[in-house]
């Protein structure tokens, strides 16, 4: 499941709990899939920090640890 996909069940899961008249047990049942999904999101936006961050570091080097002052 691709991040767009997996955030949009997410916002569907949360729209759902907000709007009440669930049962306990689909309530929890929707409780979750929300936290797997939110899980899942977080691991691909990782992901994609991680990419850019080695395109960067390869493209300049790594950063600095804290910038040069003119003497």
């Amino acid at each position: 499941m691709g991040y767009e996909q997996a955030r949009d069940e997410l916002t569907e899961v949360v729209r759902r709990l907000e709007s009440g008249g669930l049962s306990l047990d689909e309530s929890v049942a929707l409780w979750e899939r929300g936290e797997a999904l939110a899980t899942r999101c977080e691991e691909q936006l990782a992901g994609a920090r991680e990419r850019v961050q080695k395109v960067l570091d390869g493209a300049d080097g790594p950063p600095a640890a804290q910038p040069r002052r003119a003497p």
